[in-house]
């Protein structure tokens, strides 16, 4: 028997396409009266007829130019997908009338039905900030309004057919043969699971465990089909998306808290009231390029088809290329550590800053060139700059190695140009960032092929792996609205060279000291028992006493202990074929603590005739149902149905920060089930969660 709420959907989602198809919405009134009247408007002011003609025909002039922009809006606003026209369905009770309003991406009104852009519409604070049964008073369109919430639910429509429906009551999704059932659903569990965040096999104790089983049988896996993502936002999620278009949004968050969702989101909204966000003007800057791929994809389904999405070392190569056109364009990766860790150091801001305070010179790149060269190739300068600023960060010794070693690919680089040696001297890759902060302070603003680089929007992702100084270039690229969002979560600072220590200490060296941080509080990707182990893997690591809320929970971490890699491969094999048979929507990742364990891995299962088998190599990822072996450093920022980290040893993962850090990385990956192997000594950082468990 069909459930009550599932036939009150399928009647509303009716109603709705009915009236989409009797009232279709045309392209918008044509513009060629306008044109041809603003032409001709044109042609009497260039005559130079008398004042009082003149004022009027002007005065016309900005009416009609006023009509075309109106009828370019109306003619360039989001449209209502028949296929999919809504994913939010609020029912509203205000003295005793009651009336529905669904939630989409477009605004539609007509044939007695409510569509609302969840964007623009003020009704929509209502779908995020109330539950079902909650009484509201706001105020709405500039009018107070008072009632109660008598339906909230978020549905999935696909290709016109109603295939899911989450409602308080229950989740209610459309099966293959077309009748309705309810799915399993466990209830969402805030604490607790004590003894089961870690559970050890020993040798070949493993047995015939399987992915997707969960503890008594009971059904974790949630169908693929899950509602449309801007139905999911919680309310503190909302509020950082609805922020005002200026100014800097921080949004700080546990892994799988929705950082990433509320970056994305946010530029969609301010791209409905504005339109320069949806262009070349708007710059989302990850951190690798296996996110990159990831983000190009979301971005069009939230409407934004023109933002550009790059990692900041492609762009900064980029800009470098057109700003220093003399140096060779490729890059060379041969600097010593030490020079490394000082160029990506956030001392690098005020060494570069007092270098060009301190020497004259035309304002021109040539000149920013030299300020950079002289300034990494003087020890004196580097150790006065380190001493003020960053006492303890590097010795004496240090410096003058490195400064060694910058003053002789300088001298190398002089020559070249100068044309005494012919042979090009490539730039390390670190110094694309530096010369472009060297030229915004003897030269000024960067520049593109038409003018000034003045960015509308920039949002960074993973921010806690970035420089300052990276940052700040990024910064000073913006225009007058100072639009930026940055989202990050220092538990996954990966990077230790960035010199990334806290978020005071962030915005203090680019100059933003008291700059509000928001913290996401519910980590919506991963299993409680998932959480909690990564959690414990990070140790003292962990930057607040409360753990972060959970929503569910799910099988056991479970760690399989071999003698050997082939037999680890033989569990591996028949456990990843047995849940391609069972779930062959199912995303399923491997993660090697280096290429080499990658490799012996992937040939292992791919002669073990493992399906939809792949090698991720260059963080090219597939984002589709399927087994593949990644590195666990390629794959922060994603997500996958299944994680296995290969090899927890205790020489792969001893107990170090960056370590911790990798493993609760590689961890939280996982959405639903998170298993993990070991043929060496297993690392040390798994016994402390098998002690919390």
């Amino acid at each position: 028997m069909t459930s009550p709420i599932v036939t009150e959907e399928l009647a509303l989602l009716a109603e709705v396409r009915r009236a989409i198809d009797e009232n279709p919405e045309g392209s918008g009134a044509s513009e060629t009266s306008a044109l041809a009247e603003l032409e001709r408007l044109r042609e009497q002011l260039l005559s130079g007829r008398g004042a009082d003609d003149r004022a009027a025909a002007l005065l016309e002039y900005n009416r009609q130019e006023a009509l075309v922009k109106q009828l370019r809006v109306g003619r360039d606003r989001p449209r209502v997908v028949p296929g999919s026209p809504y994913f939010g369905h609020l029912r509203l009770r205000e003295q005793n009338r009651e009336w529905d309003i669904c939630l989409g991406k477009a605004t539609f009104i007509a044939g007695g039905v409510s569509v609302v852009d969840w964007r623009n519409a003020p009704v929509s604070r209502l779908f995020y900030r109330y539950e079902q049964g909650d009484e509201y008073d706001e105020e709405i369109a500039g009018r107070a309004r008072a009632g109660a919430v008598a339906v909230r639910r978020t549905v999935t429509v696909r290709d016109g057919a109603l295939q899911r429906v989450d409602a308080p009551e229950g989740t209610f999704r459309r099966a293959g043969d077309g009748n309705w059932e309810e799915a399993a659903r466990a209830a969402p569990r805030l604490q607790g699971g004590e003894g089961t965040a870690l559970r050890v096999y020993q040798v070949d104790g493993g047995g015939d465990r399987a992915l997707g089983a969960a503890p008594d049988g009971a059904a974790v896996r949630a169908d693929k089909h899950l509602p449309d993502i801007a139905g999911l936002i919680d309310p503190d999620q909302f509020e950082l998306i609805t922020k005002p278009s200026s100014g800097l949004v921080v949004v700080r968050g546990t892994a799988g808290s929705g950082k990433t969702t509320v970056a994305l989101h946010r530029i969609a909204y301010l791209a409905y009231a504005d339109s320069e966000i949806d262009s070349e003007r708007t710059l989302v800057v990850v951190f690798s390029r296996a996110l990159r791929d990831y983000v190009s994809h979301v971005l069009p389904a939230l409407g934004i088809q023109r933002a550009r999405v790059s990692t900041f070392h492609d762009w900064a190569r980029e800009q470098r290329r057109r700003h220093f056109p003399m140096l060779a364009r490729d890059t060379r990766d041969d600097a010593p550590a030490i020079v490394q860790r000082l160029k990506a150091h956030p001392v690098m801001l005020e060494i570069l800053a007092t270098q060009v305070e301190r020497h004259g010179g035309r304002s021109r790149a040539r000149q920013a060139l030299d300020d950079w060269g002289s300034a990494l190739g003087d020890a004196a300068l580097l150790a006065e700059v380190v001493e003020r600023t960053a006492p303890g960060a590097f010795s004496r010794e240090e410096l003058e190695r490195a400064a060694t070693w910058c003053g002789r690919r300088y001298r190398d680089l002089l020559a070249h140009l100068a044309g005494e040696d012919p042979n090009p001297v490539e730039i390390s890759p670190e110094d694309d960032a530096l010369l472009l902060r060297a030229y915004q302070l003897r030269v000024g603003r960067l520049r593109n092929s038409g003018g000034l680089l003045e960015l509308r929007h920039v949002a960074i992702d993973e921010v806690q792996d970035f420089s300052p100084l990276e940052v700040r270039v990024l910064i000073d690229c913006l225009d007058e609205h100072r639009s930026m969002t940055l989202a990050g979560d220092t538990q996954q600072h990966v990077l230790q060279d960035a010199g990334f220590s806290s978020w005071n200490d962030f915005f203090r060296h680019l100059g933003l000291a008291g700059t509000e941080v928001e913290t996401l509080r519910v980590a919506y990707r991963s299993t409680h028992e998932i959480v909690q182990f990564a959690l414990t893997v990070l140790g003292g690591l962990r930057e607040d006493d409360d753990p972060p809320m959970t929503t569910r929970s799910g099988p056991p971490v479970e760690l399989f202990r071999f003698t050997d890699h082939g037999a680890a491969v033989a569990l591996l094999a028949a456990a990843l074929k047995r849940l391609a048979a069972r779930e062959p929507l199912a995303s399923v990742v491997l993660l090697a603590p280096s290429a080499e364990v990658a490799g012996i891995y992937y040939r292992a299962l791919e002669t073990a005739d493992v399906p939809r088998l792949a090698w991720v190599q260059d963080q090219r990822f597939r984002f589709a149902p399927g087994v593949e072996v990644a590195e666990v450093a390629d794959v922060k920022g994603l997500e996958f149905d299944y994680v296995v980290l290969l090899e927890v040893s205790a020489a792969q993962y001893p107990d170090t920060p960056s370590a911790r850090r990798r493993l609760h990385v590689g961890a939280t990956r996982a959405i639903h089930q998170l298993w993990l192997t070991s043929v060496a000594t297993p690392s040390p950082l798994l016994r402390e969660a098998a002690t919390a468990a």
